[in-house]
């Protein structure tokens, strides 16, 4: 999900995650816009130091964990564009609601489809931490409607800027079809001009009728919508330093995103977490142990030997 963070267009990968605004005279410090930008940018550089953002940004992304953070951003953005239609006619949010050029929820289908098969549906399952950012979307929607912009900027300014260049790196990386499957995400089909759409989509957040406090709530918003990016960050790293090439290549379980990975005894064992008395962890156990090494390789020479007698 690095997508959250909004960055430059184009240039180095390395510093796409880097805020971006285009020089607007008729900007004041008090705009909603430069309040998020400036209130935000401790959340900026922490995010965009997590782990898995940099081995992303550096190519190291494994296809596992790629579906696994496409898993993440089908239940965030279905929360998401769920409370966005609830609140399309709300004055707090209606100016910023523009389901034909943002809503990512169909792009996510197609590349779940592209990526688990037509019955995607029975192969995902909202991992906790995507649960706790879902939670609070449709807290915020349904309680505090004048906060969703918080979530909505994270998201979708994002998407337009850093996302895209993250589209290149996961492409070729990945070795994905030159035709686009599987990151339907990053394509925004009706935006024919992104910094144009950004600008408007900023003076529209500018022109809300909001006090001083409820600016204030929004930053505050902001940065834990941020927070609950970084959580999913670390989710996925964790998961992913549990993957191995094997692993990807069906040497061993790929864990699919389906359930607690707490639970799956393969990446348990990896994680060091498997509960006790756990069959697969207990034989694991034992057969690293170098005394039952040294017998199962005592019998494995037995048997090669009264295999070559036998055959001979």
């Amino acid at each position: 999900m690095p997508s959250a963070m909004e960055g430059s267009e184009g240039g180095d990968e390395g510093e796409i995650l880097r805020y971006e605004e285009t020089e607007d005279n008729n900007v004041s410090p008090t705009d909603l816009s430069e309040l998020l930008k400036e209130g935000t940018k401790e959340s900026h550089d922490r995010a965009e130091n997590t782990q898995f953002v940099k081995d992303f940004l550096k190519g190291r992304i494994k296809k596992e964990l790629f579906k696994l953070a496409t898993v993440a951003l089908y239940f965030t953005y279905s929360a998401l564009e769920e409370e966005m239609d609830h609140n399309k006619d709300n004055p707090v949010f209606a100016p910023l609601y523009f389901p034909l050029e943002l809503h990512r929820r169909e792009a996510l289908v197609k590349d779940l489809k592209y990526f688990y098969g037509e019955d995607w549906k029975q192969k995902i399952q909202c991992s906790e931490a995507t649960q706790h950012y879902v939670d609070r979307i449709h807290h915020v929607g349904q309680n505090e409607p004048e906060l969703l912009v918080a979530h909505a900027y994270t998201r979708y300014m994002g998407d337009l800027s850093g996302g895209q260049v993250l589209k290149k790196v996961a492409q070729r990386a990945l070795k994905l079809p030159s035709t686009e499957e599987g990151i339907q995400f990053y394509m925004f089909e009706n935006i024919s001009n992104a910094q144009q759409f950004k600008q408007l989509y900023r003076a529209r957040m500018n022109a809300l009728d909001l006090d001083k406090n409820t600016k204030e709530r929004i930053v505050e918003e902001a940065n834990r919508a941020f927070r609950f990016n970084m959580q999913v960050f670390d989710e996925l790293d964790k998961i992913g330093r549990s993957l191995t090439e094997e692993a990807q290549d069906g040497g061993f379980p790929v864990h699919d995103g389906k359930g607690d990975i707490r639970k799956c005894p393969y990446y348990a064992d990896k994680l060091g977490k498997a509960a006790p008395g756990c069959p697969y962890h207990a034989a694991v156990a034992l057969v690293k142990q170098p005394l039952v090494q040294l017998i199962l390789a005592a019998c494995v020479a037995v048997a090669a030997g009264a295999a070559a007698w036998y055959i001979m």
